[in-house]
């Protein structure tokens, strides 16, 4: 389906939807726990249900309210796997796929993985070496993908620059294991935000993970035990869609947005988002009672290494395609792996609406201009792409056509609604 979004100032204060990253975490966490877990949180999204389905594989159950998740946890015995093998459903969701794939080594003799979309093209090849060192065989490096042998204990080594998901999915595995176990990483993390993340969401359900130089380690035999309640913190990823509208100067450029739900003491990489936006010299004020505000400032070109947040940069683009002089996109290697080879995707979509970019081997390079003109955007059946098209809307002077716009139910099947509420125009075709 297409939306057509006629250009208009988009102003208001907004509610932040909830970290999916976050909530993936807390919902495997919350399952291997001894007892219900009710996690509160602002919407769900397709890549959260991709999570909550498989885990009702494995045997616990969600049930789903419009602002909580109640979850029981795992039923102990687990289901016996048939001849087949349990399967497991991933949709395009690679965090539930790398988080799923060593607890069902763990748990099961017999295993199978599927997803849709580009998942079965993204790698799994260091994860699943890792599960191989301990005595797993897999058919296969990309899904789907079926495995055998369980996983008892282990000291695994992974590189740290292909997805930080491959590290937090043995993180997640290593209390259940039959001794101290640990992760080395091999080569320099990228990302690990996601990863600090997922300790400090372990910690909250009572599993203590130390960190050695380049190694982590967790005793063995351990139990998570669930706090009852917890909170899904707001999304930095998706908030920056928003805050990068209101950082723009154009035809019709956002006025002010406050965000409410987001924290500044988040382990989110992407909270980097303030001071990135900063640079480009809009004005963020983070200690406002309404949240977050972002202003637009007279904007000026950067450099901006993405090694640490990557999924920042399709936004980042539409700001710098109208920044005055040339921003350097570089070290963004790892987002030809993700739902479409984002450096060409992020190319097209602002090349389409009459950006100056070009494409290097890890990145971009934008020389800004003082408006886009509209036009017809492929959104790659990628989300991220989707709402960057939206928020360069506010730069252009005649309408965008956004093609495939329903990707956003990937992580935000509400951001359509929000535009809409917040001032945008915004028509199915």
């Amino acid at each position: 389906m297409d939306i057509k979004i006629t250009p208009s100032q988009v102003s208001g204060t907004l509610d932040v939807i909830s970290s999916k990253s976050l909530v993936h975490r807390l919902l495997i966490c919350a399952a291997l726990s001894g007892k219900d877990t009710c996690i509160n949180l602002n919407g769900i999204s397709d890549d959260i249900l991709s999570t909550v389905r498989c885990l009702e594989v494995m045997g616990s159950s969600v049930k789903i309210e419009r602002r909580k998740l109640l979850v029981t946890p795992l039923k102990k015995p687990l289901p016996d796997a048939p001849p087949s093998s349990v399967a497991f459903h991933c949709g395009e969701s690679g965090t539930t796929a790398r988080f799923i794939l060593p607890l069902a080594a763990h748990f099961f003799d017999k295993y199978t993985l599927t997803g849709d979309g580009k998942l079965p093209q993204r790698p799994f090849a260091p994860l699943c070496e890792a599960l191989r060192s301990v005595g797993c065989v897999f058919d296969n490096n990309r899904l789907p993908m079926t495995g055998t042998g369980r996983v008892s204990k282990g000291k695994f080594k992974i590189a740290g620059n292909i997805s930080s998901q491959f590290i937090s999915g043995l993180l997640l595995l290593l209390p259940l294991l039959d001794s101290e176990s640990r992760v080395k990483v091999t080569t320099p993390l990228e990302s690990d935000g996601y990863v600090q993340m997922t300790i400090e969401a372990m910690a909250l359900f009572g599993i203590a993970v130390e960190k050695d130089k380049a190694s982590y380690y967790i005793s063995g035999n351990r139990r998570y035990d669930s706090p009852g309640t917890v909170t899904a913190e707001g999304d930095w990823s998706n908030a920056a869609f928003f805050m990068c509208m209101s950082a723009l100067r154009g035809p019709h450029h956002a006025g002010e947005i406050s965000l409410r739900g987001l924290s500044m003491r988040s382990d989110q990489g992407d909270k980097e988002i303030v001071e990135l936006l900063r640079r480009f010299g809009a004005t963020v004020n983070t200690a406002g009672e309404e949240g977050i505000t972002v202003k637009a400032g007279t904007l000026r070109g950067i450099d901006i290494d993405a090694s640490q947040i990557p999924d920042l940069v399709p936004p980042l683009s539409v700001v710098a395609s109208v920044a005055e002089g040339e921003t350097k996109i570089y070290n963004a290697r790892r987002l030809r792996l993700k739902e479409s080879d984002r450096i060409l995707s992020t190319s097209a979509m602002l090349s389409a609406l009459g950006a100056d970019v070009r494409t290097t081997e890890d990145g971009l390079i934008i020389r800004g201009k003082e408006k886009l003109r509209g036009g017809i955007v492929d959104g790659a059946g990628d989300h991220r792409i989707v709402m960057s098209a939206a928020a360069a809307s506010c730069l252009c002077e005649s309408p965008v056509v956004i093609k495939g716009f329903m990707a956003v139910n990937k992580s935000y099947p509400g951001f359509f609604g929000d535009f809409k509420t917040m001032g945008g125009v915004a028509d199915v075709l």
